[in-house]
């Protein structure tokens, strides 16, 4: 069944893609239909059916004239043959590669999903091109999805999507400083938000706590959740002021550590009212949070890779119906889902696993975060600020 069509008064047309195979089908669409220009930015890109779908859809498209650019991160397509895209280019298809293997710089990956077709449709959401994600999350493929929107914010994506360009191609990145908010504002009810690698607050970061204040019912659905600091401190107020907080975790995780780093923040979060729920049928990986009557919707987790590491891009939507769509597909998927059993203070688990937790919790707060910024001030020291490596097809 297609998604409903939502309007904003801010002049934007959402549409609500509640599985990879929905999103990943109209991605494809859209790309088939396009006339004029493809901007295609992807994390994974794998040889598979599903990538020969999307591979021949671009070919296609530049074979009758669409000017098509695929920005695709370097770590996320490896195992991807060097001649994949060879007709593609031939016929004047753009193909660039972000941050190519470098020690100094490996942590640091494009993890965005995002394709804007036409400068008029884009699309947003936690999906790969890869055959995990084209299922249904029930009977096959990982739990995900996103949404297309069209209107004033699709001027910014490909403002985005061209910048981020420029960093895989011409030069070094430079890390988050405070007065580069990444906060845009595209109208009243939507907002575009970006994240790149640095120390300080990420615009996600920001935005999730001025919504928290105040907030009545929280539903949050994450692949990867281990937040820190004064997000972490927010959240935790606001499960005891909300009247519903609930929180969504994957049962089958594809990153089983990150897993076990999550579950030590259960009872900490349940004792102060949250109800906690994992995923069952498959693994999640989907990335939504709905605050009352506003949506977050794209590629970051609320981890520290995703708010301090990666490059990673999110849109808050204020709109009371796609907060109805996206609550209910919350609820269906808690029908699927097992409740998580109230954890005791004072002996939660045996000291075995709070051993592994508490390793786990370590070495992505702190290990993977303090490497990451090593890496990139010795580069930056190193560089003087030049190019950042970057290879095109």
């Amino acid at each position: 069944m297609k998604p409903a069509v939502i309007k904003t008064p801010d002049d934007h047309v959402v549409q609500w893609h509640d599985t990879g195979r929905k999103w990943l089908e109209a991605e494809l669409q859209a790309v088939q239909q396009a006339t004029e220009s493809i901007r295609f930015e992807h994390y994974i890109f794998r040889a598979s059916p599903i990538g020969e779908r999307f591979r021949d859809a671009f070919t296609e498209a530049a074979r009758r004239g669409v000017q098509v650019t695929l920005l695709l991160d370097y770590v996320g397509c490896i195992g991807l043959p060097a001649t994949y895209f060879s007709e593609l280019a031939e016929l004047g298809g753009q193909v660039m590669w972000f941050n190519p293997m470098r020690w100094r710089l490996w942590p640091f990956r494009d993890h965005r999903k995002i394709l804007v077709v036409d400068d008029s449709e884009a699309f947003i959401g936690g999906c790969n091109v890869a055959p995990e994600y084209e299922g249904d999350g029930v009977d096959d493929g990982w739990r995900d999805g996103g949404i297309s929107i069209q209107g004033p914010v699709v001027e910014h994506l490909v403002a985005a999507f061209d910048s981020q360009l420029k960093k895989a191609g011409s030069r070094v990145w430079t890390p988050r400083r405070r007065g580069h908010t990444g906060w845009v504002k595209a109208g009243r009810d939507v907002s575009l938000l970006l994240l790149r690698p640095g120390v300080q607050r990420s615009a996600l970061q920001r935005a999730l706590r001025a919504d928290l204040l105040g907030a009545k019912d929280v539903a949050i659905t994450m692949a990867y959740f281990l937040p820190v600091g004064r997000l972490k401190a927010a959240l935790l107020r606001t499960c005891k002021l909300a009247g519903s907080f609930r929180l969504l975790f994957p049962g089958k995780s594809d990153v089983p550590l990150m897993q076990t780093a999550s579950r030590a923040l259960y009872g900490r979060f349940q004792r102060s009212g949250a109800q906690i729920y994992e995923y069952q049928p498959q693994v999640l990986h989907a990335k939504v949070i709905v605050i009352d009557d506003i949506v977050y919707v794209g590629s970051a987790n609320l981890d520290p890779r995703s708010l301090n590491i990666n490059f990673e891009i999110m849109l808050r939507i204020h709109s009371p119906k796609l907060a109805q769509q996206a609550r209910a597909t919350f609820e269906r998927d808690l029908t699927r889902s097992r409740a998580v059993p109230e954890l005791s203070w004072r002996d939660p688990v045996n000291w075995w696993v709070r051993f592994k937790q508490r390793i786990a919790r370590l070495l992505f707060t702190r290990l993977d975060l303090s490497l990451a910024q090593y890496f990139a001030q010795r580069f930056e020291r190193r560089s003087g600020g030049k190019a950042w490596p970057a290879t095109q097809s």
